[in-house]
């Protein structure tokens, strides 16, 4: 059985159908690269995985259970654990300015922490974890952050980043979770060139035996590279999937063959 399936999503937006029918499953470990052109549905696919859209069809399991089914309604506190199964990196790195860039990466696993263990606590109980979960968040975002390469820019403002290091920051804060499937939506679109290198090495780094990734980009050597499979995404559905050489040696479609064409000018 598939580690990660979704099962025929469907998504519009008013009138414009944007996912027509997306049939995927992945292995754990795997790295899957989804690659086409703007507008075409990778954004809005990730997107669906990761609860931040609704599918207006379909189902999505993870390790054998679904999580998702488009015919059943889902509570806000289930929607949030359910999204907790994935992380996702945006392409910008949404970075609280007023935070070092160890607090942007605790304080999200503080608050899932304190969620899940303060039911039935009293006041007192509370503040006490409140403190305990605060020095967990702390030591596991120190962890991350030496993972990506920051260890020594954890007391730094995202103002005293590079846009490379920012984006890193943003990395970790989604690595902290240890979500089951690291999701990144074109990670290197808002850096400039010279600092693309240094997010796509560390993403590289990350390819694990055991770490499941989805990564939406345009870097088409890095695609190539960290790829296990590749998913050309074209006017809302699977257009063409298979392994790195098979998509970009071998292209059987003539919209992917076009795609590529129009990348190499």
């Amino acid at each position: 059985m598939a580690f990660l399936e979704a099962n025929n999503i469907q998504k519009s937006f008013g009138e414009t159908k944007v996912l027509r029918g997306i049939d995927f499953s992945m292995e754990r470990g795997e790295v899957v690269v989804i690659i086409g052109s703007s507008g075409g549905g990778k954004t809005t696919f990730l997107r669906c995985l990761n609860f931040l859209e609704t599918p207006d069809v379909g189902t999505i399991s993870v390790g054998g259970e679904e999580i998702f089914n488009a015919a059943v309604q889902y509570t806000d506190a289930q929607e949030r654990e359910k999204r907790l199964r994935f992380g996702l990196v945006f392409q910008s790195f949404n970075l609280f300015p007023q935070y070092t860039a160890r607090e942007n990466v605790a304080m999200p696993l503080a608050l899932r922490l304190f969620e899940r263990r303060s039911s039935g606590l009293s006041y007192h109980e509370k503040r006490q974890l409140k403190k305990t979960v605060r020095i967990e968040a702390h030591e596991r975002a120190d962890e991350v952050l030496a993972e990506v390469g920051l260890a020594d820019k954890k007391n730094l403002y995202p103002y005293q980043l590079s846009g490379g290091q920012c984006q890193r920051v943003a990395i970790a804060r989604a690595l902290a979770l240890s979500p089951d499937i690291l999701c990144f939506d074109e990670p290197t679109s808002a850096l400039d060139p010279e600092l693309t290198g240094e997010v796509l090495r560390v993403i590289k780094s990350l390819k694990s035996g055991d770490r499941t990734m989805i990564i939406v980009t345009h870097e088409m050597a890095f695609a190539r590279q960290v790829s296990d499979k590749v998913m050309f995404i074209a006017d809302g559905v699977i257009e063409e999937m298979g392994s790195p050489e098979e998509i970009f040696d071998h292209p059987k479609s003539e919209k992917l063959q076009a795609f590529l064409h129009n990348e190499e000018l």
